[in-house]
């Protein structure tokens, strides 16, 4: 439905209506779901399981500003590290046009806040990923072999590192990139004692799915809880196959994907489209 129309719509109508739905996302994406939901009819809660900010220590980030016309491109897979990028940028003084020698890439609607800043994004890849950066990327092998390309990147803290940005920059160094990758800002996770009250309608079966938009909110949350058993009564929902393909390894039952994952428009839509369609 519109969201015009989905605005206008008796609650008790929406696919969504009076189902509990905990976002996971930390707060500064979280907002952004949450109004989709709310708009399926949905009640959500946030419960941010880990918290993105800026780097306390960026001097391995400075020196590569510094020198950012050596570079030929500029992957960013996330909005956080185009963010904090352009903050850094911003705190050293250093003007948006130094990023004209430079290609930049960026995926699904991340690409707005650079378009709005006048930065000239070269390619968006049509699968919102870092897998599709790089499907796009090998389209014209011959041209970027041997070029320099810098991924901005979280630094994670408190639970293993997630494989995405791992595997991405091995998968850019098969295509004979010469790969810089930098830490941009921190991922961590939030003390899981500041949601009793969440955790314990978990465990009694109240909150019918928890939505996953990454796989760092996953690890997270799985040590705030006793174990995988206390979500038996809750569906889990994920913002796109490669998240659900982590939650999967790491012991969960995924009933829902977003098939949409360039925006938290399109994983709202998956839920609602489960519960219209069970």
């Amino acid at each position: 439905m519109p969201p015009n129309f989905l605005t206008l719509t008796p609650s008790i109508e929406l696919p969504l209506y009076a189902k509990r739905i905990i976002i996971t996302a930390p707060r500064n994406y979280a907002l952004r779901l949450y109004r989709e939901i709310v708009q399926q009819g949905g009640l959500p809660l946030l419960m941010p399981t880990i918290e993105t900010c800026l780097l306390t220590d960026n001097t391995e980030l400075d020196r590569v500003l510094h020198k950012i016309e050596e570079f030929d491109w500029i992957v960013f897979t996330s909005r956080n590290g185009i963010e904090a990028f352009l903050e850094r940028m911003r705190v050293l003084g250093l003007s948006l046009s130094v990023l004209e020698s430079c290609f930049v890439c960026a995926i699904g609607k991340d690409t707005d806040k650079l378009t709005d800043l006048g930065i000239k994004v070269n390619l968006v890849p049509r699968e919102p990923s870092p897998a599709g950066i790089i499907a796009e990327l090998a389209n014209f092998a011959e041209d970027i072999r041997g070029k320099s390309i810098l991924v901005p990147a979280p630094e994670v803290m408190d639970v293993p590192e997630p494989d995405i940005i791992p595997n991405f920059v091995c998968e850019l160094q098969q295509l004979d990139m010469k790969v810089t990758r930098v830490p941009t800002y921190t991922t961590r996770c939030l003390d899981g004692t500041i949601y009793e009250v969440e955790l314990e309608l978990i465990r009694q079966g109240k909150i019918d799915a928890i939505a996953f938009s990454s796989t760092a909110e996953i690890e997270s949350f799985l040590n705030m809880i006793d174990s995988s058993d206390d979500l038996q009564q809750t569906l889990v929902a994920c913002f796109g196959p490669y998240t659900a393909t982590n939650a999967k390894k790491l012991g969960l039952d995924v009933a829902i994907v977003a098939e949409d994952y360039s925006s938290f428009e399109g994983f709202a839509e998956a839920i609602a489209a489960f519960w219209a369609t069970s």
